[in-house]
């Protein structure tokens, strides 16, 4: 199964253009020797980062890309014409690697940002860049050289200041809708979101902070079971991460202390980096419960986890504690950012 956030592309650049054999034939002219002009260069293939794209589902169906080719010298020392170098616009976030070798080529985390995947071929030499002394009329020239040609691999890694994560069902599309203008798929049935949706959470008139909705997790997803590993990584730029747990499962059977043991197992075997980030625990879905029985509830599941951390209580679907989740991620993201600040000017970075 193919997700829009991944995509493997082949790119070519233009080959070089030959060089030219010829010599000057003019009326009235005597000896007009070699005036063969060089070949223009090939163009070459850049990625540039673009703050209006959110995934690579562009991809999906356009998978090569080549550059102009040079065109060839002509006589009177004319040099041909270059190539025009090509730009494939990615979105901000996109890590690249050569797939046959491996190599990290480059993390494309700024707007504009432009980085060369693929070198243009160079032109070749015409026979008048021979010529000498003692070689009056070379028929020496050299042709243009071949562009380069690289497979690559595009992994997206959305650069969100706060991740939500979960089994399936849990609410986090709702939740983001009910916090944002985002509008994601929303189903009764597991995997509704196929791949992470982006929202702008607005908490004053110049306060806000992006939040993603990470498709849901199951046991085994770092090792690729349910939609594998692929939106783990997404994960990995976020500042905060909410989990988000279902406190009145409709199977009675399913413990949601459980439910969040399992995703952070899935964490930590995937990335113990990624294991220690802030992580918040949202109960969800309060709405289906009375006040009595979602205190007993909510208790129990803080007892069975030894949780220390953050704990809100929401309601996705009513919208019910959503303003008060976002208001505390505001602070937290604005005090992070201090202290960010105050490091950097300490350590005079």
């Amino acid at each position: 199964m193919k997700f829009v956030d991944e995509a493997t592309i082949s790119v070519l650049a233009g080959n070089g253009g030959h060089g030219s054999l010829s010599f000057r034939r003019e009326k009235f002219i005597e000896r007009g020797g070699p005036d063969g002009g060089d070949g223009g260069h090939g163009g070459s293939v850049y990625l540039v980062a673009d703050k209006s794209l959110n995934t690579l589902a562009d991809f999906r169906m356009t998978r090569k890309f080549k550059a102009v080719s040079g065109d060839g010298g002509s006589g009177r020392n004319k040099t041909g014409r270059s190539g025009d170098d090509l730009e494939i616009n990615v979105p901000i976030g996109t890590v690249v690697h050569d797939v046959d070798t491996g190599e990290l080529i480059c993390d494309l985390t700024e707007v504009g940002q432009r980085q060369k995947v693929a070198e243009g071929g160079r032109g070749g030499l015409g026979n008048t860049r021979f010529k000498s002394s003692v070689n009056r009329a070379p028929r020496k020239f050299t042709k243009g050289t071949e562009g380069e040609a690289r497979s690559l691999n595009l992994e997206l890694k959305v650069l969100a200041d706060v991740g939500l994560l979960g089994m399936p069902n849990a609410g986090k599309s709702t939740l983001i809708t009910a916090m944002s203008h985002a509008k994601p798929r929303i189903a009764d049935y597991p995997f509704t979101t196929l791949h992470p949706n982006l929202g702008v959470v607005r908490v004053g008139s110049l306060q806000s902070f992006v939040m993603a909705d990470i498709p849901g997790l199951i046991e085994g997803a770092s090792e690729g079971a349910g939609l594998g590993i692929q939106f783990l990584k997404h994960l990995q730029r976020t500042g905060i991460l909410l989990h988000l747990v279902d406190i009145a499962p409709l199977n009675p059977d399913t413990e949601p202390a459980d439910e969040v043991r399992v995703i952070a197992n899935e964490l930590k075997k995937f990335s113990d980096e990624l294991a220690e980030k802030p992580r918040w625990l949202v109960i969800n879905k309060i709405d289906l419960l009375s006040a009595e029985d979602r205190a007993v509830a909510k208790e129990m599941l803080l007892d069975q986890l030894q949780w220390n951390g953050p704990v809100f209580e929401v309601s996705a679907a009513t919208g019910a504690g959503t303003k008060e989740l976002g208001q505390a991620v505001m602070q937290e993201l604005e005090r992070v950012a201090e202290m960010a600040a105050e490091t950097a000017t300490d350590t005079g970075v």
